[in-house]
Formats: C-alpha cells, sequence, structure tokens
C-alpha cells in the first residue's frame, strides 16, 4: 500500500509534463511556420518543408515593400516612448518613493486607474485632444518654417507626426513603469544616500554615483515592458499616422494581410519574423542585464 501514493505520484507528474509538452508544441507551432515560410520560395497558409529555400522574401521587404521606413519607424518611436518613461518614471519613482504627502497612495491609485480602462474607449478623445493640440502647433510652426511646414509638422506633429505617437504610447505605459520605480526605491535602503550626504556629495553626485547604478534594475524593467508593449501596439499608429512615410510596422503587415491580389504569405511571414527580433533581442539583453546586476549586487 505505500508503493500506490508513490504510482499515483509518478503518474501525475507524467501527465503534467504531457500536458505541458502539447501546450508548448502548440504555441511553438505559428513560430516555426513562420520560420520555415519565411524562406519557402511557394509558402503556403498551412504549415509544410520549404520547396526550395529562398531569401527573396526578405530582400523584397526591404527592396519593395518599404521595409526600411517601417523598421526605422517603429524603432525610433517605440525607442524615444521607452527612453522618456524611463526618465520620468525613474524621477517620479523615487519622488513618490520618498515623498509622505497626504495625496501619494490616492495619486499612485489614480494612475493605475488609466490602465484598467480599455483603450478603445479612450480613443475619441484622446484624438480631439491630440487635434487641438495639433492644430495650436501648426498655427505656431506655419508662420516660422515657411515652406518647410509639413516636414516639421511630420515630426512636431500630434496627428500625423512622430511626437504625437512617442507622447501617446509612453504616456500610456507610465503608470505602471512609475509603480515598478515607486516600489522598487522603496526597497533600496536611504543608508546609502545619507552616506554619500556625509561624505560632502552634491546632488547630482548622488543621482549619478548612488541613485542611477541602483536603479538599474528598475529602469531595465521598466524599460523592458514599456519596449514590449509599444512595440506590439497596432491600434494608436494606425489612428494617429496617415502618411506613408511615417507608417510602422505593424501597419506594414496589416497592409501585407490585406491586398487587393492573392497573399503573398512569404512575404507575411518575413515581415512578421523582422518583427520578432528586436523584441526578441530586448528581453534577451534586458534578461541578462538583470541577472548580471542583481548578481553584482549580492556579490558586493
Amino acid at each position: 500500500m505505500a508503493g500506490v501514493p508513490l504510482k499515483r505520484s509518478g503518474l501525475y507528474t507524467a501527465m503534467a509534463y504531457l500536458t505541458l509538452i502539447v501546450i508548448s508544441i502548440f504555441c511553438l507551432l505559428p513560430f516555426v511556420w513562420m520560420a520555415l515560410a519565411s524562406v519557402d520560395s511557394n509558402a503556403k497558409l498551412f504549415l509544410k518543408w520549404p520547396d526550395s529555400i529562398t531569401f527573396d522574401h526578405y530582400i523584397k521587404v526591404f527592396a519593395e515593400e518599404n521595409g526600411v521606413r517601417w523598421f526605422a519607424n517603429s524603432l525610433f518611436t517605440v525607442l524615444s516612448a521607452t527612453i522618456l518613461v524611463m526618465i520620468i518614471s525613474g524621477l517620479g519613482g523615487y519622488a513618490l518613493s520618498r515623498s509622505k504627502a497626504w495625496w501619494k497612495q490616492p495619486f499612485l491609485y489614480a494612475i493605475l486607474l488609466i490602465r484598467v480602462l480599455p483603450s478603445t474607449a479612450l480613443l475619441v478623445p484622446l484624438y480631439k485632444i491630440l487635434l487641438t493640440a495639433n492644430n495650436g502647433m501648426g498655427n505656431m510652426l506655419r508662420p516660422l518654417v515657411g515652406e518647410n511646414y509639413r516636414s516639421f509638422m511630420q515630426i512636431f506633429g500630434f496627428i500625423d507626426g512622430y511626437l504625437g505617437l512617442i507622447v501617446v504610447l509612453a504616456t500610456g505605459q507610465l503608470p505602471l513603469a512609475l509603480w515598478i520605480m515607486k516600489v522598487f526605491f522603496d526597497g533600496v535602503p536611504k543608508d546609502y544616500e545619507e552616506a554619500a550626504i556625509l561624505d560632502g556629495a552634491t546632488l547630482v553626485q548622488r543621482i549619478r554615483r548612488v541613485l542611477i547604478p541602483l536603479a538599474l534594475p528598475g529602469l531595465a524593467a521598466a524599460g523592458l515592458f514599456t519596449f514590449m508593449s509599444a512595440w506590439g501596439d497596432f491600434l494608436l499608429p494606425l489612428i494617429l499616422l496617415s502618411s506613408p512615410e511615417l507608417q510602422t510596422l505593424p501597419i506594414g503587415l496589416f497592409r501585407a494581410f490585406l491586398r487587393v491580389n492573392e497573399i503573398d504569405y512569404g512575404l507575411l511571414a518575413a515581415l512578421a519574423t523582422i518583427y520578432l527580433i528586436p523584441a526578441v533581442i530586448a528581453f534577451s539583453f534586458a534578461r541578462r542585464f538583470l541577472v548580471q546586476t542583481f548578481s553584482g549586487g549580492v556579490k558586493g
């Protein structure tokens, strides 16, 4: 009788592993299809081994499909939003952690409420606000830049401009980043700052030599979350950008899927593969950085 629980335990373990293997295969199949179809000369919707391996789909993305511009637009807007969020959340998280103001907790819950609200419900008022700001920006820039008005608005415009998309992407990710940094700074002892003050360090020296090195793991976590969320955003670029030269990689994928003629699955898979690479690199870099930073902190 003593062996029955062991047999049952072994059976349950085997069933658990089998279930995990089946789920993993189910999740990995789309990525396998994407990788194979991107180099298949005759790619189809179903999973199959390539008839002949070719890289023409990748060449077509960058040579004929504005792939370079789409990729550059996505990388520029997402990196800009990520850097902006890291700066603001680092400063704001530190201030919220060290402040003892009575309004701190209501403020934290109020900004977190922004994440609870569905983003689609905010699109109309958000677009109205951005349109008003864009008109004001346009009226200010038009007499100053003259013939360069169009180029300036593509950079500084809130509608159909880089600035508007960067600000909206950063605003959407900032509440959770603030929470991450606030909780992180709560775990940083004040003794380090007090020791630096006793050594005669100025505020700038304390920030540069004490706070920033200590905050790197939290900044990496906030930056990774922001980058992954902003990189995968499709709706905001679709709503805010209309000029072909400003469109991002998610919109390029959408356009490749909605062709009037037959869908080129090889081209679509190549676009999806290129779209996936920065997210994988960002995750790998941030994960390695976090592990190294925490290991160094423990050793020190």
